[in-house]
Protein backbone atom coordinates (compact mmCIF):
# COMPACT_ATOMS: atom_id res chain seq x y z
CA UNK A 1 0.00 0.00 0.00
CA UNK A 2 2.69 2.26 0.93
CA UNK A 3 4.72 1.37 -2.40
CA UNK A 4 1.61 2.29 -3.80
CA UNK A 5 0.70 5.96 -2.48
CA UNK A 6 4.72 6.48 -3.23
CA UNK A 7 4.89 6.04 -6.93
CA UNK A 8 1.40 7.91 -7.30
CA UNK A 9 3.22 10.52 -5.05
CA UNK A 10 6.37 10.45 -7.27
CA UNK A 11 4.55 10.46 -10.63
CA UNK A 12 3.05 14.10 -9.83
CA UNK A 13 6.39 15.32 -8.12
CA UNK A 14 8.33 14.22 -11.51
CA UNK A 15 5.38 15.62 -13.57
CA UNK A 16 6.11 18.99 -11.93
CA UNK A 17 10.21 18.54 -12.37
CA UNK A 18 10.61 18.11 -8.98
CA UNK A 19 13.09 15.77 -7.23
CA UNK A 20 11.65 12.33 -6.70
CA UNK A 21 11.44 10.97 -3.07
CA UNK A 22 12.78 7.55 -1.59
CA UNK A 23 10.99 6.81 1.04
CA UNK A 24 7.57 8.07 2.87
CA UNK A 25 7.42 10.47 5.90
CA UNK A 26 4.28 10.38 7.77
CA UNK A 27 5.16 13.84 8.53
CA UNK A 28 5.51 15.56 5.27
CA UNK A 29 2.84 18.39 4.27
CA UNK A 30 1.34 17.61 1.10
CA UNK A 31 1.61 21.45 0.40
CA UNK A 32 4.63 22.76 2.61
CA UNK A 33 7.06 19.47 2.02
CA UNK A 34 6.01 18.58 -1.22
CA UNK A 35 4.88 21.62 -2.63
CA UNK A 36 1.59 20.30 -3.98
CA UNK A 37 -0.88 23.16 -4.80
CA UNK A 38 -5.19 22.67 -4.90
CA UNK A 39 -4.77 21.47 -7.99
CA UNK A 40 -2.00 18.65 -7.68
CA UNK A 41 -4.50 17.97 -4.54
CA UNK A 42 -7.27 17.01 -6.44
CA UNK A 43 -4.97 15.14 -8.44
CA UNK A 44 -3.94 13.05 -5.77
CA UNK A 45 -7.62 12.42 -4.39
CA UNK A 46 -8.65 11.22 -8.15
CA UNK A 47 -5.71 9.36 -8.61
CA UNK A 48 -5.57 8.00 -4.88
CA UNK A 49 -9.70 7.24 -5.34
CA UNK A 50 -8.92 5.41 -8.56
CA UNK A 51 -6.19 3.29 -6.84
CA UNK A 52 -7.48 2.69 -3.44
CA UNK A 53 -11.54 3.40 -3.63
CA UNK A 54 -11.02 5.38 -1.03
CA UNK A 55 -11.57 9.55 -1.25
CA UNK A 56 -9.33 10.85 1.35
CA UNK A 57 -10.86 14.69 1.65
CA UNK A 58 -14.73 13.10 2.03
CA UNK A 59 -14.00 13.47 5.63
CA UNK A 60 -12.49 17.12 5.39
CA UNK A 61 -9.46 18.02 4.59
CA UNK A 62 -5.49 16.33 4.53
CA UNK A 63 -2.95 18.03 5.35
CA UNK A 64 -0.14 15.06 5.65
CA UNK A 65 1.06 11.73 4.02
CA UNK A 66 0.31 9.81 7.28
CA UNK A 67 -3.66 11.23 7.30
CA UNK A 68 -3.63 9.76 3.76
CA UNK A 69 -2.29 6.21 4.76
CA UNK A 70 -4.68 6.50 7.63
CA UNK A 71 -7.64 7.09 5.00
CA UNK A 72 -6.18 3.92 2.70
CA UNK A 73 -5.61 1.54 5.11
Amino acid sequence: MEDKLLSIINRMIEKKNGKIINSLNGNASLMHDLNFDSFDLAELTVRIEDEFGVDIFEDGFVRTVSEILEKIQ
